[in-house]
């Protein structure tokens, strides 16, 4: 499987008792699809899968695969502490039809480059189905170095990285050394140079209510290899990028950005809380001079 295009990690959509609002992902979906993401993905990060139970996890990845329709592919994140409830969300995956599926490092236990490798064998061998690795050492504690990866060259189902730790030595290493790794942009600030490092993918959580913007540099950079529009897009998309990135607030902006959009994506699930007014005033601002931009370099490529 080749993991190309914008990927969404779609936001859990809740009211305000924190119960999922069917009605609103569903919207979410059918945005997305509109919007012409490439993939969607349920329980990253941006889905706040670490504050949902098994149930949960469960009922949304069969509600999402029966939503898209078999129009988009569909990947299922298995994060979680244990390797043995890793495989257990491995399974419902591919239970549900899932195409794919996310593989992160165990947070909070710090393993080494071996034991991540081996946690990722586990799951693989329990489902033998496509991966997405994901890399994020600011949230896990420990990259997946050089040792993870060659081991994890045993399987051919390992076929896609997204890269989220924002070294760019990283990027370079896994371009040059790990070729057989589709790579996938995972830190916004820098998809203009994983795109020119040859990176075909990008998972962009602010896809969820900037559908358009996200596709229209991937199309630049990787279809059309028009790297001068390319930085007209990413300097547009910069002012959000760093609002998304500001205190801490990522998943409350993007829920707030959806809902911007006419669709309620609720407040972040706990102990997370909604932004205050500035916060919010900031993020609507920057939405709109994005929106703005990115019609005008559009508008002028026609």
């Amino acid at each position: 499987m080749q993991f190309e295009g914008i990927w969404t990690p779609i936001v859990t959509p809740v009211h305000e008792d924190f119960s999922v609002n069917e009605e609103a992902l569903a919207e979410t979906v059918e945005h997305l699809i509109e919007g012409g993401v490439h993939g969607i993905i349920s329980a990253g990060t941006t889905g706040e899968y670490y504050a949902q139970d098994f149930e949960t996890r469960a009922f949304l990845a069969r509600r999402i695969k029966d939503l898209i329709k078999g129009r988009v592919p569909y990947c299922v994140g298995t994060g979680a502490l244990r390797t043995e409830d890793s495989i257990a969300y491995a399974r419902m995956a591919k239970e549900v039809g899932a195409d794919a599926i996310l593989v992160a490092t165990p947070p909070y236990s710090v393993p080494t480059g071996r034991e991540i490798a081996l946690h990722a064998l586990a799951i693989d061998r329990a489902v033998d189905m496509p991966v997405m690795l994901y890399n994020y050492p600011g949230r896990m504690g420990v990259n997946m170095d050089e040792d993870t990866l060659d081991r994890l060259g045993r399987s051919p189902n390992f076929c896609g990285i997204k890269e989220s730790s924002g070294d760019i030595n990283r990027l370079h290493m896994i371009a040059r050394d790990y070729p057989h790794l589709g790579l996938l942009c995972g830190m916004d600030d820098q998809a203009l140079e994983f795109f020119a490092w040859g990176a075909r993918g990008w998972v962009c959580a602010g896809s969820n209510f900037a559908p358009q913007a996200h596709v229209a540099l991937y199309r630049a950079c990787v279809l059309e290899g028009d790297f001068t529009k390319g930085r007209a897009i990413m300097s547009a998309m910069m002012p959000l990028m760093r609002v998304l990135e500001q205190g801490g607030k990522f998943i409350q902006c993007i829920k707030h950005g959806l809902t911007l959009r006419g669709i309620n994506a609720g407040p972040p699930l706990r102990p997370l809380h909604p932004l205050n007014k500035d916060d919010k005033r900031a993020l609507e601002e920057v939405i709109r001079t994005l929106d703005t931009a990115i019609a005008a370099i559009e508008g002028e490529g026609k």
